[in-house]
């Protein structure tokens, strides 16, 4: 029994401080800002005015809230989706490569080391219309009827904030499920291929059900990151063409900080919250009990 103790109260010492921290800076300040979502304050002056639900009520009316949801959802789905079938499908290919495995894993893990903000202005140049990469070598393979203005058109503009978030998170994940592939156990493959298993019967049979747990974590991971994507959209489309590319954090910042509507913008932040917090728990469910059906 004292033994059983002394390892919890190892656990809880290497548990406290990161939920010290967690508590401090993100649960403290999201309680003590929800009352502010009742008034309608500047965020600046003493001049606050207790408005009840009118906030709320008009974001429901807004049809710029919908769309920041809409895309809130597109970016944090789409981005979930791909990311993890990518990362996943790297690293198998890096953990088949016998020469070269540290080479691939660092160069695919670099983007993650940048910033969202340089991330946004590499892409910027790499997307512009007039100079541009990506047109210059759709011209120089002859293929100028797909040049675009990948970031002047609405519809364009939100697939191609999703590639640049992609491509930045592949390495992250990439690294988490290779060191989850670096732990199936070599016997199980190895019988399988004594059964005659093809290399994809061999992964989808006996590899990927081993993920599960790595998949859990990928794929809670990626989504809650998905659902506060801010600095690409700041650098890249600052929420445009008008607000076709903005998403709730983005529409936060705009309405408290540039058009000083803090009450409404807190708001906002409580729905973001809201969502972010049920639909993570939801997922999260039902991956954990795809990992005990396993």
């Amino acid at each position: 029994m004292k033994k059983i103790w002394n390892n919890h109260r190892t656990s809880l010492m290497f548990i406290f401080p990161a939920f010290f921290f967690y508590t401090l800076f993100i649960i403290y300040p999201t309680i003590v800002s929800i009352p502010y979502s009742f008034f309608s304050w500047n965020g600046i002056s003493d001049d606050m005015t207790f408005i009840g639900w009118d906030n709320y009520s008009n974001m429901f009316q807004s049809d710029r809230f919908y769309n920041s949801v809409s895309n809130t959802f597109l970016y944090a789905v789409v981005k979930t989706i791909l990311v993890n079938i990518i990362a996943l499908a790297v690293a198998v290919l890096v953990d088949n490569v016998i020469k070269g495995k540290t080479f691939f894993r660092n160069v695919i893990f670099i983007p993650v080391l940048l910033s969202g903000i340089v991330l946004g202005f590499i892409w910027s140049i790499m997307y512009n219309s007039n100079f541009g990469i990506i047109n210059a070598l759709l011209a120089n393979v002859g293929l100028e009827n797909l040049q675009q203005d990948w970031l002047g058109n609405p519809e364009l503009a939100r697939w191609s904030l999703i590639v640049t978030m992609v491509w930045k998170q592949i390495g992250y994940h990439m690294i988490i499920y290779l060191a989850a592939l670096q732990s199936v156990p070599k016997e199980l493959l190895e019988s399988a291929d004594l059964d005659g298993a093809t290399p994809w019967k061999r992964f989808w049979k006996v590899t990927f059900p081993l993920l599960a747990g790595a998949v859990t974590i990928n794929v809670t991971l990626s989504f809650f990151n998905g659902m506060k994507i801010f600095e690409e959209i700041a650098v890249m489309t600052d929420g445009g063409p008008g607000f076709t590319t903005e998403n709730l954090p983005y529409q936060i910042y705009k309405v408290a900080f540039a058009n000083y509507q803090y009450g409404y913008g807190t708001a906002l932040a409580v729905i973001l919250f809201i969502l972010t917090m049920v639909l993570t728990v939801v997922q999260n469910k039902i991956l954990s009990k795809r990992e005990i059906d396993m």
